[in-house]
Formats: structure tokens, sequence, C-alpha cells
């Protein structure tokens, strides 16, 4: 499910990710929140279910208070998770790896791929 709950541990998650991260350029960031979209049609499982993503903000920089685009992919196992109303926590990956998530620091952007 996307709410507040997955919205809160992908934070955690992220900030872990960018301690840990090979990226000097990282170090020290960390997401001080997620707003996902207002219109919750752009989350809904058929939206999701065809896009395989949705498009969210973060706040993410040194201060945590530069507002990023967040995409969010659904890989397979997150897409049948989230089709069930499953929780979708166990679909983001470790944050010790730093293959599943890319910043763009110019351009606001970080695209995150869940399992």
């Amino acid at each position: 499910m996307l709410d507040d709950d997955f919205c809160n541990f992908l934070e955690y998650q992220l900030t872990s990710a960018f301690e840990n991260s090979d990226d000097k350029t990282l170090r020290g960031f960390w997401c001080d929140g997620i707003v996902l979209p207002s219109n919750e049609n752009e989350f809904s499982k058929k939206s999701i279910n065809d896009n395989r993503q949705v498009v969210a903000m973060a706040y993410l920089g040194k201060t945590g208070q530069e507002k990023y685009q967040l995409i969010i992919k659904f890989g397979k196992k997150a897409l049948s998770r989230f089709a069930r109303d499953l929780d979708i926590k166990d679909c983001v990956p470790d944050p010790e790896t730093d293959d599943w998530y890319k910043v763009d620091t110019e351009n606001k952007q970080i695209a995150i791929q869940l399992h």
C-alpha cells in the first residue's frame, strides 16, 4: 500500500542508503519527507499497473529541505503485492546497496526501483 507508513519507511531507507553510498556527493543527504500526489487516481491500482510507477515529491539534500521529483518504479513483486493491498515495504531494496536509486542533483530528481 502507498500510505504514510510506507512513505515514512522509505524516508528512513533512503537516508540510510545515502549514508552508505559510494557517491561522496550523496553522503550527508537525508530525506525529510515524501508527499504522494494529491490526486489519488495517480496512484490507483489501475494507474500503477498501467504505468508501473508513481510520481511523488521528496524533500532531500544536505538540509533535507530541497524539493525533488520522486519516481517510484514498481517491479513485479511490488506490483503483485500492491494489487492485493499487501504491504510493499519488503519490496524496498537493502539500503546497504546503491543500485536501486538514482539521484540527479542538477535536475532535482530521484528514481527508485522496488523489487
